[in-house]
């Protein structure tokens, strides 16, 4: 493993453990040329599923595209770095265990909505905004007509 600050390929893993999904396993290493300390993460080679796009193009499963698109949408509100990582590892396990080779980007984009929706109303309305591409106010109307017939009781 090359160390990211000098480059070299000389290191020593200082920790090993689990990662908290148990899908990884997490290295904590030490670069021996220049001191300092960074962490990897292992995960096993899964079999490479492709995502087929709305315009019929592919292109592979990307877990840190995942990643951009729901801290974009919970940008701001109270939702920690963690709860967004558990997100991204349920949507990816949920990939994986429902197809096997390919997922056509609806399917996807619906997965995401739907933990999105468990995570943070806001989030689930920004990151449908932009996955549905909203045109007026009255799409937003539309999304959030489930919403305002079922409110949430949430204590204040």
């Amino acid at each position: 493993m090359r160390c990211p600050y000098c480059r070299k390929d000389n290191d020593r893993v200082i920790d090993s453990r689990a990662s908290q999904d148990g899908l990884a396993i997490r290295r904590r290493r030490e670069c021996v040329a220049c001191g300092r300390r960074y962490t990897t993460y292992e995960r096993p080679e899964e079999t490479t599923i492709k995502v087929i796009k709305r315009d019929g193009s592919r292109a592979p499963f990307d877990r840190e595209k995942i990643l951009r698109g729901l801290e974009r949408a919970c940008w701001k509100r109270q939702i920690s770095t963690h709860q967004i990582e558990a997100t991204v590892t349920n949507i990816e396990n949920d990939v994986y265990q429902s197809f096997e080779t390919e997922v056509e980007s609806a399917a996807l984009g619906q997965l995401v909505m739907e933990h999105l929706r468990e995570l943070d109303q806001v989030a689930f309305v920004r990151f449908a905004s932009v996955y549905r591409q909203f045109s007026d106010a009255q799409d937003f109307v539309e999304e959030l007509r489930p919403f305002l017939e079922n409110p949430r009781k949430t204590p204040r």
